[in-house]
């Protein structure tokens, strides 16, 4: 579902990405590993074509997202650290903006069923109808999700997505995302919460200074790195590795 190839960004001299290459298929949760500035936030704006690499291609779903950037983005649901919202728009006037961006992903009966399962789940009706201004970072949270969730995509990409959440939604979140993945959506998602990784993804990477160090399974990793202990004793090792 998510084929990178040689992916390389250079901002002057500095390499922000180097020489990435990765297959992530169907039905994958990925997570996305690694410390502050090693190219994570980068390779996600590469992968949904924010960016245009210096080198390499990125497919989602075999759509090369330079090439055919409208077809890859019909499939794609992305959640950036910093989400932007239309203050002056109610909740639910921004879901309905949200609809109309993908007109082709569902009927109008469909896409109202999974607007008000998100809003219920998600806990959101009874604010649907206020301006967005008044929502709290929480609440405007949900809401992101309940946007990236609307038009059922086939991959989802996320950028530190607990941010701002409480406990209870940040349960909700996380079942939300695993269910979408054993529906057959991709799942790749970036975060400093090791416990989510270990929690959630059934493939991890790790990338530093905008290479990637390692990904497999949670066992594979600790193999490779000759430890029998949890995601973050594996994280600081190799990473501290590479730094020395």
């Amino acid at each position: 579902m998510i084929s990178i190839r040689g992916l390389r960004k250079e901002y002057g001299t500095v390499v922000a990405v180097d020489d990435l290459t990765l297959d992530i298929p169907q039905g994958s949760f990925f997570a996305f590993l690694g410390p502050n500035g090693a190219g994570k936030t980068t390779t996600i704006k590469l992968l949904v074509g924010l960016l245009r690499p210096t080198q390499g291609s990125v497919a989602i779903c075999g759509y090369d997202i330079q090439r055919d950037y409208e077809r890859a983005k019909e499939l794609i649901s992305y959640i950036p650290d910093f989400p932007f919202l239309y203050d002056k728009l109610t909740g639910r006037e921004f879901l309905d903006f949200v609809v109309q961006l993908y007109p082709c992903a569902q009927n109008e009966l469909r896409q109202n069923q999974v607007r008000e399962e998100l809003l219920s789940v998600l806990g959101l009706e009874g604010v649907q109808h206020r301006l967005i201004e008044q929502y709290s970072h929480g609440m405007r949270q949900k809401l992101v999700f309940t946007a990236a969730f609307l038009h059922e995509p086939r991959v989802l990409i996320i950028d530190e997505p607990m941010v701002g959440l409480d406990p209870h939604a940040s349960h909700v979140v996380k079942r939300l995302l695993r269910e979408r993945a054993q529906q057959g959506a991709t799942v790749f998602l970036s975060t400093h919460q090791l416990s989510v990784a270990e929690e959630l993804a059934d493939t991890i990477g790790i990338i530093d200074r905008g290479k990637l160090l390692t990904v497999g399974t949670l066992e594979q990793l600790s193999a490779s790195a000759g430890l029998q202990g949890k995601l973050e004793e594996i994280f600081l090792r190799l990473t501290r590795e590479e730094i020395q």
